[in-house]
């Protein structure tokens, strides 16, 4: 079988590339999805305004810093810097925070880690973070989290209904937090962080820096 090979990523079989893509970091990843975005993206409409919008996208990273190369270079790099100097100095709860460990009086991050104790099997450790009848401009964009654990790693799966793409790596990092904390919990390494995006897009109104970016960094296997 043919395999394919992604700027960052490991070989894969072609047949099972179509189904994830793997980087090896965030960096290469979030290169990677803004390409999907540019290259199959179409014209489309979200309540922040008019915007790129590419397939939906499924993922994986295997490593996840705030020190990442890439980007440092073409990112964000003043977030960048707050959100790891915010992390080195005190915990940060993050937006999520709420929705993980206090929805509606529930600790569902503790749920979690307590299902995977008593059943290690399980495929049943999912949480969402989503409220039934909640109003639509309150609605995360992360919807739901699952975690399994196989070949003796924890392995997360997020799931986000939508997401600008652009910065999306903010979002990447602080989760392989959550599953970082899930895993030593469980006395177990951490897998690589799975993302699924429904629909992944870029705002017009950043069309012309990703456009830079994407110019900056060869495509894959680019002469």
């Amino acid at each position: 079988m043919t395999a394919v090979k992604t700027a960052g990523s490991r070989d894969v079989p072609a047949a099972e590339e179509k189904d994830v893509r793997r980087f090896e970091t965030c960096g290469h990843a979030w290169i990677g999805v803004l390409r999907h975005v540019w290259a199959a993206g179409e014209a489309g409409l979200e309540d922040g305004g008019p915007i790129i919008e590419g397939p939906p996208l499924l993922f994986e990273i295997a490593s996840l810093s705030w020190e990442d190369p890439i980007l440092h270079e073409h990112g964000d790099r003043a977030r960048l810097v707050r959100r790891a100097q915010e992390r080195t100095r005190r915990p940060v709860r993050g937006r999520y925070w709420p929705r993980l460990h206090d929805l509606q009086g529930n600790d569902q991050i503790r749920w979690v880690v307590d299902l995977l104790r008593a059943r290690p099997w399980t495929t049943s450790a999912w949480i969402s973070l989503t409220i039934p009848g909640e109003p639509a401009e309150g609605l995360p964009c992360l919807t739901a989290l699952s975690f399994r654990i196989r070949g003796y790693r924890l392995i997360m799966t997020a799931m986000f209904r939508s997401q600008d793409v652009h910065r999306g790596y903010l979002t990447y990092i602080p989760l392989r937090d959550v599953q970082v904390q899930v895993a030593e919990a469980l006395g177990l390494p951490a897998g690589p962080l799975r993302v699924y995006v429904d629909v992944p897009h870029v705002h017009v109104a950043d069309a012309e820096r990703v456009a830079s970016v994407l110019a900056a960094v060869p495509e894959p296997n680019a002469a």
